[in-house]
This record gives structure tokens, sequence and C-alpha cells, in this order.
């Protein structure tokens, strides 16, 4: 998320960094490089040029602190002046006191307005609200169909009805939610391409007609300034309460987080990250503002592991640990609880300082690195991951058959295994920071480590050993086991 902003900013604090001392000169010579970043990152031309404006004025007469390098004040004033281009927020739904509160949610198609009727529904579940779904999308094909999926994946009620007209539809399902019992109504309405009159017409007249209290505008962020004239639009004819941004997880540039709110004046509320129904978050310009300078999301890294930890199985696995007892069962269950965290870059996203250090997973498949272990303790029996040691070679052709992979794969595990607890024993008292480099071979060389052991395999030149090298690397191992084994039988010392 973000990556190339993110890269244009650094290279534009790294002439910071390269002065040692601040002028009003080379001030302007890196404020030139983040103008030129935020206008590549497809920010709106009025907003950059604004923004810009206030970054330099607080800049200039930055009182300098002798003990912060002058980079580092110049990214915190880019930092406070970006928060508050994106601000301030308010992620508060205001819900009536009597009778249900209706949402309707607007945009183009193609933004992902269905999928985030069913995440806000989700959500608004969550904090103890009993949504209804309307499908009042008869543009669409298979639009209501696929609300009547979601509602079904989340246990929410649907209304729909064999009807052409969309406002007929809003206004039976008021009626509805009353007699069910329902406090929340969320309208999925229908989008178009492109913004036409009849389109405009029929949103004016569900909004004349239901009267709904909220009206949100959903936002695809990866067609930046499109987005943001899509929103004006929008606004201007229904006057919007908030915007809701979706596939943020997809945007390497941040145009339309960044220009959004300063065009329109209407309020982020939430943002989208993600396909699946939990990826909807309120909507946090701290957090966000964070990532793109590569300082992190620790608030975003702690809420994915409240969500995805299960503690009594945490509680399990250390009760084991202290007793000294562990196998390859429990270390399938941690990396399971890791992997529904997200995954590894998004996760180093997360971590203060990591992010830059994303770069040198390019090439590296470090997900399908886990995954692959995965596979090969999963192909093994209930005793074998109990005591990897009783694995012989004919098991370890067979597992190596099941996962897909190279016996050799199976042979470095079973050897490793030892290590490989003593590992995990010390991953239960790490922080995360320290648990994502062990796996991704990023920290120190720890005894069971995919990340470089794939590192390890593509060579010195970044490439993949081809198969028939790496079948001499595994029969040049197998000689030397079976050479170690027959001199320990005999007695004589190791050698070459």
């Amino acid at each position: 998320m973000f990556d190339d902003l993110q890269k244009r900013l650094g290279s534009a604090f790294g002439r910071f960094r390269a002065r040692g001392v601040l002028t009003e000169a080379n001030i302007n010579e890196g404020l030139r490089e983040v103008r030129t970043a935020l206008l590549e990152a497809d920010v709106n031309f009025n907003v950059v040029q604004t923004f810009m404006a206030r970054v330099k004025e607080k800049a200039v007469g930055e009182q300098l602190i002798k003990a912060v390098r002058p980079e580092q004040q110049i990214v915190k004033v880019v930092h406070d002046e970006l928060v508050q281009l994106m601000g301030p927020v308010d992620p508060n739904i205001r819900f009536e006191k009597t009778g249900p509160t209706v949402i309707m949610l607007c945009g183009l198609q193609g933004s992902g307005k269905t999928t985030t009727c069913g995440k806000l529904a989700r959500f608004l579940t969550t904090q103890g609200k009993k949504p209804l779904l309307v499908a009042a999308d008869l543009q669409r094909p298979a639009a209501i169909e696929q609300l009547k999926v979601i509602g079904e994946q989340l246990e929410v009620p649907v209304f729909s009805k064999g009807d052409s007209d969309p406002v007929r539809v809003c206004t039976e399902a008021l009626v509805e939610a009353n007699r069910q019992g329902r406090d929340t109504i969320i309208l999925d309405t229908a989008g178009r391409l492109h913004i036409d009159d009849e389109l405009m017409n029929e949103l004016k007249l569900i909004e004349k007609k239901v009267k709904p209290h909220q009206v949100y505008f959903v936002c695809d962020a990866l067609t930046g300034q499109d987005a943001v004239a899509s929103a004006k639009a929008f606004n201007d004819a229904l006057e919007l309460d908030g915007v809701i941004l979706t596939k943020l997880d997809g945007d390497a540039r941040g145009g339309a987080a960044l220009s959004v709110k300063e065009v329109t004046g209407v309020p982020i509320k939430f943002v989208g990250k993600g396909e699946k129904l939990a990826n909807l978050e309120v909507f946090d310009p701290e957090r966000l503002v964070g990532q793109m300078l590569g300082m992190g999301d620790i608030v975003g890294l702690v809420e994915a592991a409240q969500s995805a930890v299960d503690a009594e199985e945490v509680q399990r696995q250390q009760e084991k640990l202290a007793k000294g007892k562990f196998d390859l069962n429990d270390f399938l269950a941690q990396i399971s609880q890791m992997k529904k965290m997200g995954s590894v870059k998004d996760l180093m996203g997360k971590i203060p300082g990591m992010s830059q250090m994303a770069g040198n997973l390019e090439g590296v498949d470090a997900d399908g690195e886990v995954q692959r272990i995965q596979g090969i303790i999963h192909s093994m029996t209930p005793a074998e991951r109990a005591d990897p040691h009783k694995i012989d070679i004919s098991r370890r052709r067979r597992i190596a058959a099941g996962a897909g992979v190279d016996p050799s794969d199976v042979s470095n595990l079973v050897k490793q295994f030892d290590g490989m607890a003593a590992m995990v024993k010390q991953l239960s008292q790490m922080s995360m920071l320290e648990k994502i480099r062990a796996l991704t071979g990023m920290g120190r060389a720890g005894a069971f480590n995919p990340g470089a052991q794939l590192r390890a395999a593509k060579g010195n030149t970044g490439k993949r050993l081809s198969p028939k090298e790496r079948e001499k690397q595994r029969k040049q191992r197998e000689k030397e086991e079976r050479k170690k084994r027959r001199d320990e039988r005999e007695g004589r010392p190791p050698g070459p």
C-alpha cells in the first residue's frame, strides 16, 4: 500500500538528510521533490499547491532542535500537514433514537459498493446493531444475488423484490425493517460506469422519498483523481455525509486518499483493505500517513493480532512449552495463527522501520515458503509430527511426494527440528517484529528459516537452481549423511 508514494517521499527526505544543515535554499530543493512525489501519486493539483504552501511556511519557520536531525523535523512537518489534509475525522454514525437508521450507499459501478454494504453490515453487527440489507441495485445483473450471498455469510437478512422500481423497493424496506425489529437499513443503490442524469435522478428520488439519515459515497481508491471528481459530483447532487474508500490495500499512489477530503469537504468515514467482509476499518489519518511515510502502523498490527490470535490456543502452547514439550503440531498451530493476521508483506508494512525492508523480499515468495512448510507437515502422520526423528528415507520420500517438494526439503526440516523447537520457545517470548524477522530470514540466522533456505536454494546469482543441480546437491547431502552415520557406528572421528 502506497509503495510508490513511500519511495518518492523517502527519496525527498533523503535530500534533507544529505544536507546536514537546513537552509531556505535546500528546504526549497527538497520540497520540490515532495511536490513531485505528490503529483506523481495523482494527488489533485490544487491540493498539492495548497499543501506545499503550508508545509513550506512551517518548514522555513521551524525552530531547529539540535538533538533532532533536520530531515526528521521536515518529516514531522509533512506528517502533521498530511494528517490535517485528510482530517478532522468523525467515524461515528449518528443513529436515530426511534425507528431504524437509514444509510444509503451510492457510487459508480465497479467501486465495490455491494461488497462494502456487506462489510458495513458486519461492522455494525459487531457494534451490537441489527442491520437489514436492501437490494436496490436493479441495474447490474446478479447484484441482488450477490447481496443475498453476502447476507447469508453474515446471517443478516436481505430485502429484495422482483420489481423494476428501486424507489418502491427502498420504501417497502422501511416497513419490513420495522416488522423485523431491525434498527439499521443499508441501501445498496445502482451505479453506472460513468455519471449521467438517469443515475442522479434515480438517487435523488430515493433520497427524497426515503430520506436516508446518512449518505455515503463508495470510492475506488485505485482510480485516483477520477474518484475525487466523482465524489465531488455526487456531493453536489446528494450532499454526502461521508466517503468510504475501497481497494486501499492495492493503492500504490494514494492520490484519492489525499485529495478527496480537501476537494469535497466530505470526511472519509471508512476504508476497505481487502476483499474479505472483515476488511473494513474506521478511517484514521494518523495511521494512514504513518504508512505513507514508512513509519508503520502499530495500532493496526495490534488490532490484527487481537482479532486473529486464539487466546486459549496461546495459553495451551505456553503451558506445553513450560513443560519442555513441543512438536510439529504446535509449530503448525503457531504458523496458522500468524497467517490469520495477513501476509508477511502486510505485517511488515505495519511495523516501524520494516516497510523499507520489504524490498528485500522482491523475488522471494515468503508466504509461499511458509505455505510450503505447512504442506510438508500436513503430509506427515500424527506419529511423525509428534516425533520427526523417526522419519527415515522411505518416509521422507512419501512425505515429499505428498507435499510436492524435494525429499531434501523434508530432510532439512527433520534435521533442524531441535533447533526449530528452541527457536519457537524463543518466539513465544518475542515481539511481533522479531517473529516476522525470524520467519522471513531477515533477522538473525534461525535454526528454521524458510526465507534463508529459499535464498540459499537460489544461489549467489539470485536464481533458483535447476532440478538437475538440486538433485546433485541432494545426493551429495545424502552421501555425507551416510558417511557420517558409518563413522559414528565404527567410532571414527569425523573427517572429510
